[in-house]
């Protein structure tokens, strides 16, 4: 059984992550599987709040080097989540 612990990996935080904070949004890496309407769901049922809209982004791993040896980093999934009007999440408070 799918957790919403399996879908929402981590907050992102970054500079960019949180000035759309600012925009009633926050930025989650998710499990590349996930789906929109699992994503809102998890998110929902996590943090309890309402879910305006899911926005995601797949990142490619880029080809890095590392003491001369070549290796790729992974693949992974991010989820920008516009809250409804009145909601907000503190990542830094956590769950």
């Amino acid at each position: 059984m799918i957790t919403s612990y399996d879908v929402i990996l981590s907050p992102v935080i970054t500079e960019k992550a949180t000035k759309l904070t600012e925009a009633n949004q926050v930025v989650f890496r998710v499990a590349l599987g996930a789906t929109k309407p699992s994503i809102a769901k998890a998110v929902e049922a996590l943090f309890k709040v309402k879910v305006k809209a899911v926005n995601t982004l797949r990142v490619k791993g880029k080809k890095k080097l590392f003491r001369g040896k070549a290796f790729e980093r992974s693949d992974f999934k991010k989820a920008v989540v516009t809250l409804e009007e009145g909601f907000q999440i503190d990542i830094t408070t956590g769950l």
